[in-house]
């Protein structure tokens, strides 16, 4: 096949797993022009629609899904085996791109993968903090890190982290007005910080368990976060309680500026994993990102 024949066929898979010709440009570093060209001209060729463009959104018919599921891994291949070459280099080199919060992006990726990148500086690494459970596979991730009890079981787990408690917190200032709930279900009496999955659009239902007895209660309160350090900052200005892992109120519970309730609710449970597809052979710029963060046995 011709050169500009492959240079067309990428040219697809990076706009219909983008689904924005803005942002596959902005990956392949070519002009949206020379995108749309270039789908126009295989289109053409094969004589048949593979992109359906709106104006907000671009999406694939059942002929482009069907040519992408065909060819989009073959492309990953390629990269993975490109990407495998840096063996044969002195210093290992090449791209990962991950996936996370942004409590365990600060506390656990960047101390240990910082040491890493100044070791090995033609190693680059995206971080994209993120609160929702992304498809690592269709967003072209690497790796992702989440809670172990909320990874698919089809994917690799490693621990990263030991195992991690909630904590349900709110100022003294607050408390001092309040009083503090004794069960679960006091909480509904309360006004409670949330947050909001990005992925489902829904509130978090706080999780509670004592003596193998689960109570989930769905709170309200004036104020809803997509992220963590908001919903912190929110409790330490009084604004109500909030509920998160224990080690994000950490330092404020030891200074008093936060005073924890319900602690004989909340057992421990699986902390963070990193979570990738299983392949019989890691790039080396991947596999030292593993190795990194792996947990000394």
């Amino acid at each position: 096949m011709a050169r500009r024949n492959l240079n067309d066929l990428l040219a697809f898979v990076t706009v219909a797993r983008e689904g924005s010709f803005t942002r596959a440009g902005a990956t392949l570093g070519v002009s949206q022009s020379a995108l749309s060209q270039a789908i126009k001209a295989l289109e053409e060729r094969l004589q048949i629609r593979l992109l359906t463009r709106t104006t907000r959104s671009v999406s694939a018919p059942p002929a482009g899904e069907r040519l992408l599921q065909a060819i989009g891994t073959r492309f990953d291949d390629i990269e993975a085996e490109l990407d495998a070459l840096t063996e044969l280099r002195d210093k290992p080199a090449g791209s990962v791109r991950l996936t996370s919060g942004d409590h365990v992006l600060r506390t656990v990726l960047l101390p240990r993968l910082l040491p890493l990148m100044h070791r090995y500086p033609d190693i680059n690494i995206e971080f994209d903090i993120n609160y929702g459970l992304r498809d690592i596979v269709a967003d072209r991730f690497d790796a992702g890190v989440r809670l172990g009890e909320s990874i698919d079981k089809d994917m690799v787990a490693l621990p990263i982290g030991p195992k991690l408690r909630m904590a349900a917190a709110a100022s003294p200032a607050y408390f001092r007005q309040h009083p503090m709930p004794k069960v679960p279900a006091d909480l509904t009496q309360h006004n409670c910080i949330n947050i909001r999955f990005p992925t489902t659009g829904g509130l978090y239902v706080w999780e509670f368990e004592r003596k193998g007895r689960q109570v989930n209660v769905r709170v309200q309160g004036q104020a809803v976060f997509n992220s963590s350090p908001h919903m912190v900052l929110a409790a330490l200005d009084g604004l109500g309680i909030t509920f998160l892992p224990e080690e994000e109120f950490s330092p404020y519970l030891e200074n008093g500026q936060l005073v924890r309730v319900l602690q004989d609710w909340c057992p421990p449970f699986p902390g963070y994993h990193l979570y990738y597809p299983s392949r019989k052979q890691h790039s080396p710029a991947f596999a030292l990102v593993i190795e990194a963060l792996r947990i000394p046995a």
